[in-house]
């Protein structure tokens, strides 16, 4: 059992673990390492000014260990589906169940659609603003819901506004994730 399961390790997947263990969530990313960062170079990354994309996703791997993710390295997701309040994400070794489930899988809109998620005219996933599919509970982030128009930081974005939107909920009220100087630990 945890509190949020996430189904991707790229920029999308970790910026939304980032911000829900940061935020004292229990959170498992299921990632097959398969993302497309390990063709990039990035220098049109706000905040990084020259990196090769396989470093970068090191690094973004490194800080959310440092939060306690639990990160599931080569762990491919068979099936997700709505159990009761929960979801269930199967893989060939595990079973989990998990409050809410963020789906981060780049282009590959399978488990959206074995879900039950809406999908667009233009044959992606429907989210509003926060990433929130037609499924309660369930997001989806970065190329899964653009059509075309994929970009390494506006998948992080997408992870962060998922996040924001799960700890808002269980926050009861709106919630932002805004660190200063003095509480920096």
């Amino acid at each position: 059992m945890t509190d949020v399961a996430i189904v991707g390790g790229g920029p999308a997947g970790l910026s939304a673990a980032l911000f829900t263990a940061k935020n004292d969530l229990d959170t498992v990313v299921f990632d097959t390492d398969e993302t497309w960062m390990h063709k990039a170079h990035l220098v049109n990354y706000l905040g990084i000014e020259n990196i090769g994309g396989t470093e970068f996703m090191e690094r973004s791997r490194d800080q959310v260990d440092e939060f306690g993710v639990d990160r599931r390295q080569g762990a491919e997701v068979q099936t997700v589906e709505r159990d009761g309040d929960q979801f269930r994400v199967v893989t060939d070794e595990d079973d989990l169940a998990a409050d809410y489930l963020i789906l981060a899988t780049g282009a590959n809109r399978d488990l959206a659609e074995e879900l039950g998620c809406a999908f667009t005219d233009e044959d992606v996933v429907d989210v509003g603003v926060d990433m929130e599919t037609s499924v309660d509970d369930a997001y989806a982030t970065g190329a899964m819901v653009r059509a075309e128009e994929w970009q390494a930081v506006i998948s992080a974005g997408d992870g962060g506004a998922a996040a924001l939107d799960i700890l808002s909920k269980e926050k009861g009220e709106h919630f932002h994730d805004f660190d200063v100087p003095d509480d920096f630990e």
